[in-house]
Formats: C-alpha cells, sequence, structure tokens
C-alpha cells in the first residue's frame, strides 16, 4: 500500500484558509491508519499549512486579515513579482506540519482542523499526505 498522496488543491481567493480534514481522513482510511505520524508538506513558496480553530469562521478571516495588516502587499518589497507578502506569510506559518495518528484518527483538539493557507491566488496547488505507521 502507498503510505503517500499527493492532493491537488484549487483556492479561490488571493489569501484563504481551507479547511484539508476531509481529505486528510479520508487519506488515513485509506491507509488503514492506526497508530503514526502523518506529515503534510505544502511545494510552494507563498502558501503554507497551519493547525487551527475550525468552529466559528471568524477565526479564518481574523488569521487573513491580520496577516495582511502585518505584512502588506504593497509594503514596498523588491522582488519584481510583486507578491513578497504572500512568501513572508507562507515562511512565518510554515510549509510543513506533522500530526500524530492515533485510533486512525489525527490527533487535535476538540475545536481544532488543518487548514491549507493560500497566500498568492486563487491558483492550483499541491499538497503531500505521508503516512509513518509506528513500528510493530
Amino acid at each position: 500500500m502507498k503510505s503517500s498522496r499527493l492532493l491537488e488543491l484549487t483556492t479561490s481567493q488571493q489569501n484563504q484558509l481551507l479547511d484539508i480534514m476531509p481529505q486528510i481522513r479520508a487519506f488515513l482510511r485509506d491507509q488503514k491508519a492506526a497508530e503514526g505520524i502523518l506529515i503534510l508538506f505544502v511545494p510552494h513558496t507563498t502558501a503554507a499549512v497551519t493547525i487551527n480553530e475550525n468552529a466559528d469562521p471568524d477565526v479564518k478571516a481574523d488569521i487573513l486579515l491580520h496577516l495582511s495588516q502585518l505584512i502588506p502587499k504593497d509594503a514596498g518589497f523588491r522582488h519584481m513579482e510583486g507578491n513578497s507578502d504572500a512568501h513572508i506569510k507562507s515562511s512565518l506559518v510554515s510549509p510543513s506540519l506533522t500530526v500524530i495518528v492515533s485510533g486512525g484518527e489525527a490527533v487535535l483538539g476538540t475545536w481544532q482542523s488543518v487548514f491549507f493557507c493560500e497566500f498568492d491566488g486563487p491558483r492550483s496547488r499541491k499538497l503531500y499526505l505521508k503516512y509513518i505507521p509506528d513500528p510493530a
């Protein structure tokens, strides 16, 4: 059984947080996951992954708003493509995560979910998932 998967994601906004828990759950089910770790990796310099609250959509809006205030698009960056803000946001948030898997499920807090973070969209994006089972 292949223990990794490439997810193809499509974003619709310049800055966006996509809840990717449905795809993660499906991947872990397909893996017949039990105990181990899940690694997520974004192979893009203007996107990231994070864990945060999924109960109140205002949390996602607040994160995006305040990242944009902290790192404005028009801050006089020298990068000629005009997306330095996206590069900085990606570096601050992180292109990878490691999540504990127990009982076949990602171990998260009650209100937590995993989000793909778009900072230079809309775009077609990739996300790699790798399940590593505990040694028997």
